[in-house]
């Protein structure tokens, strides 16, 4: 992931961005139930201002009320009140939720500046904060929403981390430590994506429309399976046969590789200034070519907010009807309890797919007719949505972000109002360094010993030539 940023200072020009995987500091906010109506403004609170380091200038909001809260329209300024930021339609804080904005494109914070909020038109002051050095790396909150700002760690999207001022922090990774390579050197270079385990397999989703099928390699680690022209991977396509999908991440259901795997795309290579939201199935477990042709595509553009070619589907993963029906899931598009029943015939199960752009994690039924509904749209938490797994074993969402979150990992379970909802957010184990890591698996139950079972991450940036790492991670 590369960005090329102008420099640090006031009212620079927008970054320009070369890269495979940009960064868009955004956490979204869910739009499901209980539905947004008109609150307090004085409920929605700046929480968090970036200035300067290693992300663009952002600022972060917070609702401390009660009740969700719609902030579309609302204006961000710095002291110029030429300079504004509209918050984007549709966006909704869920009490208790942040959401942070990457404003640089409209204005950049200086050394002693302000961040003000408007309600919608600009002339309404709900909120500001003034500062007179740059953040270091961050002015924020403590606690959120009510207390008064200092100085702390970057947190863009998820609770402030105050430490003795009374934050709720990241706790420390739920597992060992130690973090091992878990490929041999230079096999991937880099792009390397998505991950899904599936028993002695690790498919591998890689950003130059590549698809792996690894095996293990005798030592904890993964290899690229030799047989049926699996070696060098299989290059993707559409439905047709053209085309370069841009594959950033994998999943398989219930079924296994005999039904198929998705491959979750944000754009098509051969137009890659455009955004293709799609879903993409393959079949996998048979054939010796060298190439794979979607056998159906599933293209989710036109009905999700508008983001970057290079800020679109970072993760997929699916999660079965049956354990929907069980948790009570709660279905956005009736407001009634999910009933699979109404989308004839599907996978048995429903899609859930990350968007580094907005942070926004949206749920689909993608039918065999060619039809999607979406479900459910789920606030991560998370200043982007790299991966996403569902573990069975302990019923959560594992929330993946990479090296713009400092490696955070954020785990959601299904509450007693049927939607998701946060349950814990962790640090990334002390071993690992702040890797640009996209791709995060985690095993079976069936290898769960002495308490701990392996995961597995993929780094973009193949450092120090290794792509593939394994870690441990509580039972």
């Amino acid at each position: 992931m590369l960005v090329v940023r102008a420099p640090r200072g006031r009212h620079r020009l927008a970054p320009i961005r070369l890269a495979v995987a940009g960064v868009s500091l955004f956490a979204a906010a869910t739009l499901a139930a209980p539905a947004a109506h008109a609150a307090p403004a004085d409920d929605i609170r700046i929480n968090e201002v970036v200035t300067t380091g290693s992300v663009d200038d952002s600022i972060e909001l917070f609702n401390k009320g009660t009740a969700a809260v719609d902030i579309s329209g609302w204006i961000l300024k710095d002291d110029d009140a030429s300079h504004t930021f509209a918050v984007p339609s549709g966006t909704t804080l869920a009490p208790g939720t942040a959401r942070a904005f990457a404003v640089a494109a409209a204005f950049g914070l200086g050394s002693s500046d302000k961040a003000r909020l408007y309600l919608p038109g600009g002339s309404t002051l709900v909120d500001s904060y003034s500062w007179s050095a740059h953040s270091a790396p961050s002015w924020s909150r403590c606690p959120d929403g009510t207390g008064a700002f200092k100085k702390a760690a970057l947190t863009l999207g998820a609770p402030n981390d105050c430490g003795s001022g009374g934050g709720t922090g990241p706790a420390s990774w739920p597992g060992g430590s130690s973090v091992t390579t878990a490929d041999g050197s230079d096999v991937f270079g880099e792009d390397l994506s998505g991950l899904y385990q599936e028993g002695s397999v690790l498919w591998a989703a890689q950003n130059s429309g590549t698809l792996w099928r690894l095996v293990r390699d005798g030592s904890g680690g993964w290899r690229p399976d030799t047989a049926d022209g699996w070696t060098s991977g299989k290059s993707l396509r559409y439905p047709g046969g053209s085309g370069s999908p841009d594959s950033e991440a994998v999943t398989l259901t219930a079924a296994g590789a005999a039904g198929g795997a998705y491959v979750a795309t944000e754009r098509n290579g051969d137009a890659s200034g455009t955004s293709r939201l799609s879903v993409l199935r393959y079949e996998v477990a048979t054939g010796t070519g060298s190439a794979l042709t979607a056998t159906k595509e599933w293209n989710l553009t036109a009905g999700l907010p508008a983001v970057g070619s290079n800020l679109g589907f970072e993760a997929i993963t699916w999660i079965p009807d049956t354990t929907l029906v069980a948790a009570g899931f709660k279905d956005e598009s009736t407001g009634a309890a999910y009933d699979p029943n109404r989308y004839g015939t599907h996978t048995g199960g429903v899609f859930l797919l990350g968007v580094e752009g907005t942070g926004a994690v949206h749920a689909y039924v993608l039918q065999d007719s060619g039809t999607a509904t979406r479900v459910a749209t789920i606030a991560s938490g998370m200043a982007g949505v790299m991966e996403l797994q569902w573990e069975p074993q302990a019923a959560r969402l594992w929330t993946v972000c990479d090296d713009t979150c400092g490696g955070r990992h954020g785990t959601m379970k299904i509450g007693s109002s049927g939607t998701f909802a946060p349950a814990a957010t962790y640090q990334r184990p002390s071993g690992m360094p702040d890797l640009n890591n996209e791709g995060f698996a985690v095993s079976g139950a069936d290898e769960c010993v002495g308490g701990t079972k392996p995961v597995y991450w993929a780094d973009d940036s193949n450092t120090s030539g290794h792509a593939l790492r394994r870690g441990t991670v509580d039972c």
